[in-house]
């Protein structure tokens, strides 16, 4: 069972991230999943999205819960019957989970230099502190992290990542700082927490 890692960030906040090792079968075999579950897994054409999928189920095992505790709203965002606060996230080999008593958000992304082609499509204001000869790949890839983790956090249609999140000033050696949602007339600020590992960065926010 590789359970990558386990994060405590508060008392009323776990996160814990999965590495996949296993094959599909070997990870079908091992959950337990809901008839829609089941139709929506069989209907994925990528095997590395289905892993992710089960992962993730293997994930709410290690908390506790089953693929029948978990659903989804309207826009999409996981919840679970008890009431705790889910945010769910998977990228190639690994995926993440995180619950709490807080509403939360969270991103695992792999490290690529394509994350230069898209970037003008999600900075807005991280220009103004942005350096490319400073680790300049790895700290994208965290501004998306923090964004995504906003977005899913957030949960309301019409949010930019490059309007409306703002990601306070860090630096590639920090492992947290403040992002900003700023979205018609609501300022919300959020504490963030940040990751890396095997070429992944992983940012959560909790609010």
């Amino acid at each position: 069972m590789p359970l990558y890692k386990t994060i405590s960030p508060n008392s009323q906040t776990t996160v814990k991230i999965w590495k996949i090792d296993e094959s599909y079968d070997d990870l079908i075999q091992s959950v337990h999943l809901k008839p829609e579950s089941l139709e929506r897994v069989l209907d994925m054409k990528s095997v590395m999205h289905q892993c992710g999928f089960l992962s993730v189920r293997c994930l709410l095992a290690e908390f506790g819960y089953q693929d029948s505790d978990l659903f989804y709203d309207e826009h999409g965002k996981p919840h679970l019957k008890d009431g705790k606060q889910i945010s769910i996230t998977h990228s190639f080999h690994f995926s993440a989970v995180i619950i709490s008593d807080f509403i939360v958000g969270i991103d695992v992304e792999k490290q690529r230099d394509k994350i230069t082609i898209i970037a003008h499509k999600f900075i807005g204001y991280e220009k103004e502190y942005l350096n490319e000869d400073d680790g300049y790949i790895e700290k994208l890839t965290a501004i998306w992290c923090v964004k995504e983790s906003l977005y899913k956090l957030f949960a309301t249609p019409g949010l930019s990542f490059k309007k409306h999140c703002l990601v306070i000033p860090f630096s590639n050696n920090d492992n947290e700082t403040v992002a900003w949602i700023d979205y018609k007339t609501k300022k919300l600020r959020y504490n963030i927490h940040f990751l890396t590992f095997e070429g992944f960065t992983c940012a959560y926010a909790i609010s």
